[in-house]
């Protein structure tokens, strides 16, 4: 997620245990996040110590002012994020130009899954055509400009939606 990040003023939405809050702040960013499970808060503050901005809420309504954001990331969100409503305060919240980078998928690249896909004759990227229009078009009528990128690591493929605020 990291590379996709534009500028210093980050917001994560369903921050989790907080592994990208601690990466966010090891390089100096300014990171602030917010999660609706009071579990996952007590964990990330555990794993954050007295540097975090962290509060509890919903996606739906963001507590924070309007642009004041240059980035707002999501890793694996459940539904919440192609929600209208959520689109829409990540909109509000984000400064003209903001990015908004979400990485809805995972596809691993391991032999025994390779081997299993040649052998039912299905495999991830049968669907991922239909799987880039049906997960682009929320944040397209949200207004987003919106590209899908997808970023191979050695075990793993990742899908990263990346939004921009249309500049007004």
């Amino acid at each position: 997620m990291i590379p996709f990040v534009k500028g210093t003023r980050i917001l994560e939405i369903g921050h989790g245990p907080g592994h990208l809050q601690r990466s966010l702040l090891d390089l100096d960013l300014d990171p602030v996040a917010i999660d609706a499970s009071a579990q996952m808060g007590i964990l990330a503050k555990r794993k954050l110590g007295t540097k975090h901005k962290l509060t509890r809420g919903l996606a739906q309504q963001l507590p924070f002012t309007s642009d004041c954001f240059d980035s707002v990331v999501s890793t694996f969100p459940t539904e919440y994020i192609f929600n209208a409503r959520t689109l829409s305060e990540i909109g509000r919240c984000l400064s003209d130009g903001g990015r908004l980078i979400v990485m809805p998928a995972a596809w691993p690249k391991s032999g025994f899954l390779k081997w299993l896909y040649k052998i039912t004759g299905e495999s991830p990227a049968d669907g991922q055509t239909s799987i880039v229009l049906r997960i682009s078009q929320p944040f397209i009528t949200a207004g987003f400009e919106t590209r899908i990128d997808t970023v191979e690591l050695q075990s793993v493929k990742l899908m990263i939606i990346v939004a921009h605020k249309k500049r007004i």
